[in-house]
């Protein structure tokens, strides 16, 4: 069985981080996610607005790095999740499940400023360090390209 989904699009508001009783971190946030095509009745593109939860480190890169309006990849699972509303009515929502976070635009495109030079969630923190301005060398060409 599978149960993969991927998403790009923007976010409406700034992500929500809260802890749970015993401290794990979990971020909540909705991004809007244009439609790929048009009905004939509609003068513009739907947008879908999709649910998405964050655990552990994963919600702490969201927090960090991610506020509204900025372009983001979610790369998870879905989920549902059934609940009572105060009328007692049986309600199901559905929700994607964040395995790992990309950044959909660079820092030049973002809505606000900040520091994005930290990588996608996935690489071992301790072990990225962002290449200063002086540390590319320039390449020698021998004339021989393989292509």
């Amino acid at each position: 069985m599978l149960n993969h989904i991927t998403i790009m699009g923007r976010l409406v508001k700034d992500p929500e981080l809260r802890r749970t009783q015993s401290g794990v971190a979990v971020c909540s946030f909705t991004v809007a996610v244009d439609r790929d095509f048009q009905s004939r009745e509609a003068a513009e593109k739907q947008t879908d607005f999709i649910d998405v939860v964050a655990w552990r480190q994963t919600a702490e890169f969201v927090s960090k790095y991610f506020t509204k309006g900025r372009m983001i990849v979610v790369d998870g699972s879905l989920q549902s999740r059934k609940w009572q509303d105060k009328t007692g009515q049986n309600r199901v929502s559905w929700e994607v499940l964040a395995n790992n976070i990309y950044f959909g635009d660079s820092k030049r495109d973002g809505m606000s400023g900040g520091d994005y030079s930290a990588p996608a969630y996935g690489a071992p923190a301790d072990s990225y360090s962002a290449p200063s301005s002086g540390s590319f060398a320039e390449i020698e060409e021998d004339g021989e390209l393989p292509f």
